[in-house]
């Protein structure tokens, strides 16, 4: 029997750049399998479903589009990057910490933040010593600890955020699977406006103008059958 020859070649791999690994850990942060519980929470949008304001592809897109420009989302944001200036400061995060509670509309939407920047910091701490807060703080600060950038941050959060109401929406029956796609591919350009242009707000900046959807999100609070905590 011939003899065979074994050939083993190895490949030469580069070690990743500063800015390779912050993307990295960008993407497990925003990732839907980093456990913050948001798959538990709607952000009022049950409610919307069950009142048939939200029914399809277009609906949804139009309530989305004007909570990212004009409402809780954009607020979010706002917090995140002034959490992410002073992520060492704990008398400044303690402040940020408590306007982002209180300026929450109705109980549940404050559980939500509230609750998911608990679950977020308890992950976290494979990383970093992470403190309780809302949501986008805990996120601000670890970007900033991570070292990565702070719109990258902030784009990183507005994508994990579009994509836990939409994945919402679908298994509330308001859509298939396709029209959430497209939905998330329309606002994608509106993400990238937002994350960019609270580059210069301040925290007077905070509040917003999406009244149907606080609305809704304080009536959920006593809707009958729920397959949400908010």
């Amino acid at each position: 029997m011939a003899a065979r020859t074994i050939i083993i070649t190895t490949m030469m791999i580069e070690a990743p750049t500063l800015h390779e690994a912050a993307l990295l850990r960008l993407l497990t942060f925003a990732s839907p399998a980093f456990p913050t519980g948001g798959f538990a929470y709607s952000h009022g949008l049950e409610a919307a479903v069950d009142a048939g304001d939200i029914k399809d592809g277009p609906t949804l897109l139009a309530w989305l589009e004007d909570l990212l420009r004009h409402g809780s989302a954009r607020s979010d944001v706002i917090l995140l990057r002034h959490a992410y200036r002073c992520c060492d400061d704990a008398a400044a995060l303690t402040r940020i910490g408590g306007l982002a509670a209180a300026a929450c509309v109705g109980s549940e939407r404050q559980l939500e933040t509230l609750s998911q920047g608990a679950a977020f910091a308890a992950a976290a701490r494979a990383w970093d010593v992470m403190e309780d807060a809302a949501y986008p703080v805990v996120f601000g600060v670890l970007a900033a600890r991570q070292d990565i950038g702070e719109d990258a941050a902030c784009l990183g959060f507005l994508a994990a955020w579009t994509s836990n109401l939409i994945s919402a929406c679908l298994r509330l029956g308001a859509l298939g699977q396709a029209a959430g796609l497209r939905v998330l591919a329309a606002l994608q350009t509106v993400m990238l406006e937002v994350a960019f242009g609270t580059r210069d707000a301040t925290l007077d900046d905070l509040g917003g103008a999406c009244f149907m959807a606080d609305v809704m999100a304080m009536r959920h609070e006593t809707q009958y059958a729920r397959l949400f905590r908010s």
